[in-house]
């Protein structure tokens, strides 16, 4: 069943449910690796170097019934101010993208 911020229900310890308590927190913007490794961030209109990102929370998952299913949360606040999520995969599945930008941030 989906709540009416269209997320399914899942509780807190989730990707889904860490997703929403970020959201209510202000985390509103979703910030994506660009080819240079580096983060776009679409308030600004900005591409960010990872480093210059404030890291304000990190969770990482990891699929129930398949180990190699892990992702990542990143709470981050951007030079210009506004908050928002970076998700990503890691370990072996994560994209050359992701893997650049989560060295300098992990």
């Amino acid at each position: 069943m989906n709540d009416p911020d269209g997320l399914p229900d899942e509780g807190a310890g989730t990707l889904i449910g860490e997703i929403r308590r970020l959201r209510a927190e202000g985390y509103t913007l979703d910030f994506y690796a660009t080819a240079e490794g580096h983060l776009a961030c679409r308030a600004c209109e900005m591409d960010e170097e990872p480093s210059a990102m404030q890291v304000d929370f990190t969770a990482r998952f990891e699929g129930e019934s398949n180990p190699d299913d892990e992702s990542i949360l990143l709470a981050l606040t951007c030079e210009c101010g506004m908050k928002g999520l970076y998700t990503a995969a890691y370990g072996a599945s994560s994209s050359p993208e992701d893997a650049a930008v989560l060295r300098h941030l992990t």
